[in-house]
């Protein structure tokens, strides 16, 4: 049976200073037993570190250590703290052009580290558009997540590109079309693929959060904006865990 998370990216957000918001996220995950995770930027990542609340990273590099200036690899962030690091956020795919094999590599580099990996897909509007969407999903699927993933190392994140940061959620049965062929595409590759956590990540809140996790393979969140504060973040908690 797939686990709930409920998992705030932080992103280029975030001062010493808003660790203050992570005591009372931690109270709500503790209080509703839904595992929560906040992924700020590498820098507050040691300083992040909150009894009852999971910490991760935004992104790693594929190698442990070597001159890859400005880079950070999956190796640092466990030993800075971290317990789950996304990989192949469509950020990153398109700022900084990586690849469904770069992301393949960084998945394989987190779990060497000792890190479960969240590896993010998603459809641009015009392949949406086009009629693709569960094409181009299936395919990032299978080149992103490599062929041992487990339940147990991977989460899979489905974030529509055009949701993200635009306040534009996707309609329920987009979600439940997309979830419902993600599951199936995972049981037919993997012995386990029943038990992958998948969540859902595109303009979450908490005015919607309680109808995208009434999605039958919605199991949990990865939030951008709204996990900034606990004022936002913790209300989506609490819906996870009334489902």
């Amino acid at each position: 049976m797939p686990s709930k998370l409920a998992a705030g990216n932080w992103k280029m957000h975030g001062l010493k200073s808003d660790l203050s918001e992570l005591p009372a996220i931690a109270d709500t995950a503790t209080a509703t037993s839904i595992p929560a995770l906040i992924c700020p930027p590498a820098t507050l990542i040691a300083a992040a570190a909150t009894p009852g609340l999971h910490i991760g990273g935004q992104n790693c590099h594929i190698a442990n250590q070597g001159a890859h200036t400005g880079d950070v690899s999956a190796q640092m962030l466990c030993d800075a703290g971290a317990s789950h690091v996304i990989v192949g956020h469509s950020e990153r795919r398109s700022d900084h052009n990586e690849t469904d094999k770069d992301i393949e590599a960084q998945a394989k580099a987190a779990w060497s580290a000792g890190l479960i990996a969240i590896v993010c897909i998603g459809e641009t509007l015009a392949q949406r558009e086009a009629g693709n969407c569960l094409d181009v999903l299936a395919k990032q699927l299978r080149n992103s997540v490599p062929d041992d993933a487990t339940a147990a190392n991977t989460v899979v994140a489905y974030e529509p590109v055009w949701a993200i940061g635009t306040g534009r959620v996707a309609e329920i049965e987009q979600i439940t079309e997309v979830h419902d062929a993600l599951r199936v595409d995972l049981c037919v590759r993997f012995n386990d693929g029943k038990d992958f956590t998948l969540l859902y990540g595109g303009s979450v809140k908490a005015a919607n959060a309680s109808e995208i996790f009434s999605c039958a393979n919605v199991n949990g969140a990865l939030v951008g904006g709204a996990s900034l504060k606990a004022a936002d973040f913790c209300p989506i908690i609490e819906a996870l865990a009334a489902q």
